[in-house]
């Protein structure tokens, strides 16, 4: 058996501390288990798209990854940097088999890691794969190939993935808005600069130098202390609004011009609004976590809303099933569905967010205002001695509520919910509240962390 750390295999990707958890030989025996795993399920496989992102040690595991995958006698479709939509636009859109993209998504520096797809960009995760992958490797049950695989050069991708998304899109419509972006140095920054050569505005970019050190701040914008820059630099410039992308580019957030944060549960419901209004009764997922306001807006306009476990590739795993037009995740993913394949596309989201905001003619607070009707704690996080048993005792506290066990324990009142649920990699919980009111909210938190923290 081989040794490795097989904790850095998750839920929904591969990630962990470079190079004590993961390094160049976990990278070349991933090419190899990979290319296993994927010619079991498809013998003709032969095209695999591999991409990066701008971490320090990318260029060293994408270099090993490369060479597993072609000494498996696969071909490497080498696309550069990139972000994770880019790389799963590039699988599915131009029919590759699969694909491996290495990146640690908004981790900090010392991370990296894998996010894995099979053809349409299909993601690979705890339910569909990923552990398969990793006992591949322990047992190393690799495929012996007479014929080593090539390298070659895809270029024009992200040029392809934008004109792709915006050209159902009257980008004629859109106001020239004065708009503040900060990439954080990583990987959306290439996505922006694509997306406003089309979009006609005034663009201020913030941290658009891709670098690995993240010398402004980590590439997280659900830390609250990660979007002060751009708060400040709106508020500063008189700007429209301001927008910040997640490490590898596929989560967004916007502030208003007062440096307000949008919610992730308006701009999911307002998005599902302006696919419902093109796809009347059509379905639409989002995650467990407390949002109400976004199903309010569903069935608003007439949709059929259903919940999912929390999780980008789970996600995607339930809209597939269900003919899904859209999806959005609390954390800032926001799924479309194409022809070729259900995953992040922040071209469509910018592109038709802004042309609602053109639509609406007034400033960005005052759009917004009338969907803030709800109070949330938001995400709160604690360590425990056992999340089994600290769910078990939340569950009977509150068993005279509805309860859902979806993902983790989910439970409502009439006039407050909440969702406690386990971190897939260490002993923490993960708290999120809502109520109909401030105080209510506040109380109920309380309450809740009192009985965690006991």
């Amino acid at each position: 058996m081989a040794k490795i750390d097989e904790s850095i295999f998750k839920a929904y990707d591969i990630r962990g501390k470079y190079p004590s958890q993961l390094d160049e030989e976990l990278a070349y025996k991933l090419g190899r288990g990979y290319a296993a795993f994927i010619l079991k399920e498809n013998p003709k496989a032969k095209n695999i798209v591999v991409g990066s992102d701008m971490r320090i040690s990318s260029p060293a595991l994408k270099k090993e990854l490369v060479k597993g995958l072609n000494d498996s006698g696969l071909n490497v479709i080498d696309i550069g940097l990139s972000s994770s939509p880019t790389f799963y636009f590039a699988v599915a859109y131009y029919g590759y088999d699969g694909g491996i993209q290495v990146s640690a998504s908004h981790n900090p520096k010392e991370y990296n890691g894998f996010k894995i797809v099979r053809e349409k960009a299909f993601p690979i995760g705890k339910n569909t794969g990923i552990f398969e992958i990793r006992d591949i490797i322990l047992k190393s049950e690799f495929v012996k190939s007479e014929k080593k695989g090539k390298i070659v050069e895809k270029e024009n991708v992200l040029k392809d993935f934008v004109s792709d998304q915006l050209s159902d899109i009257d980008i004629s419509k859109i106001k020239k808005f004065k708009i503040v972006a900060d990439a954080a140095n990583s990987m959306g920054a290439l996505d922006m600069e694509e997306i406003f050569k089309e979009i006609n505005a005034d663009l201020i970019r913030v941290n658009f130098k891709l670098d690995g050190s993240f010398p402004s701040h980590e590439a997280d914008p659900l830390k609250k202390e990660n979007l002060e820059l751009l708060k400040e630099k709106v508020i500063e410039n008189k700007a429209d609004f301001g927008i910040t992308a997640d490490g590898d580019g596929d989560r967004y957030f916007f502030v208003d011009e007062k440096g307000n944060d949008l919610r992730q549960e308006v701009l999911r419901g307002i998005m599902a609004q302006i696919e419902l209004a093109e796809n009347f009764g059509a379905t639409v997922a989002y995650d467990i976590r407390p949002g109400r306001i976004t199903k309010d807006m569903i069935e608003e306009m007439g949709g059929r809303a259903i919940i999912t476990p929390v999780g980008h590739s789970l996600i995607k795993e339930i809209m597939i099933k269900n003919s899904a037009v859209f999806g959005g995740e609390s954390s800032g993913h926001y799924f479309y569905e194409k022809s070729y394949g259900t995953f992040e596309m922040p071209a469509i989201l910018i592109a038709k967010f802004l042309k609602f905001l053109s639509e609406k003619d007034m400033p960005f607070s005052e759009v917004i205002k009338p969907y803030q009707k709800y109070f949330h704690s938001g995400e709160i996080n604690f360590k425990v001695k056992s999340v089994a048993e600290k769910l078990k005792e939340i569950e009977e506290k509150y068993s005279d509520g509805e309860i859902n066990k979806l993902d983790g324990v989910t439970v409502e009142y009439s006039d407050w919910w909440f969702n406690v649920r386990g971190s897939n990699t260490e002993p923490v919980i993960r708290l999120n509240l809502e109520a109909k009111s401030k105080e209510l909210m506040e109380e109920k938190t309380g309450e809740i962390e009192g009985l965690i923290n006991k």
